[in-house]
């Protein structure tokens, strides 16, 4: 699959928010993500992303690993998303479960854990490329 070049000018490089626990992997997330273009946000669960988007409106993805502390899992988060912002493109990731097929929202993709970098890349521009917001732009 191409990747797709995205402008960086006037901010619209896509924006994704990643929610990870853990400290170590969601800084290398955000770490190679800014290196790869994309302009990329943090929270540490369900509720700080929640907050986060509330307070956004330029968020294009949601990276979102399952399992987390608080009262709202990754699933959970990603129906929450989809139900509230329809426009957010969802990635679910996970090292324990195997979410492919009906337990995610419709449209939303799995990345099973241990990911590359180079796979989700491809998965990002390939659910960002559906967005309407992005073709839009």
């Amino acid at each position: 699959m191409k990747t797709i070049e995205w402008p960086e000018a006037h901010g619209t490089s896509p924006s994704i928010l990643v929610v990870e626990d853990e400290d170590d992997v969601r800084q290398s997330a955000l770490l190679v993500l800014n290196q790869l273009g994309y302009r990329a946000f943090e929270a540490r669960d369900s509720a700080e992303a929640l907050r986060l988007l509330d307070e956004r409106q330029d968020i294009d993805l949601l990276l979102t690993d399952v399992r987390m502390p608080g009262d709202m899992d990754g699933v959970e988060l990603a129906f929450t998303v989809h139900s509230r912002w329809p426009r957010i493109e969802i990635i679910v990731v996970s090292g324990v479960l195997d979410l492919k097929g009906s337990r995610l929202p419709c449209g939303a993709s799995f990345l099973a854990k241990p990911y590359g970098f180079p796979e989700l890349r491809t998965m990002i521009d390939r659910q960002l490329a559906r967005s309407p917001r992005r073709q839009a732009r």
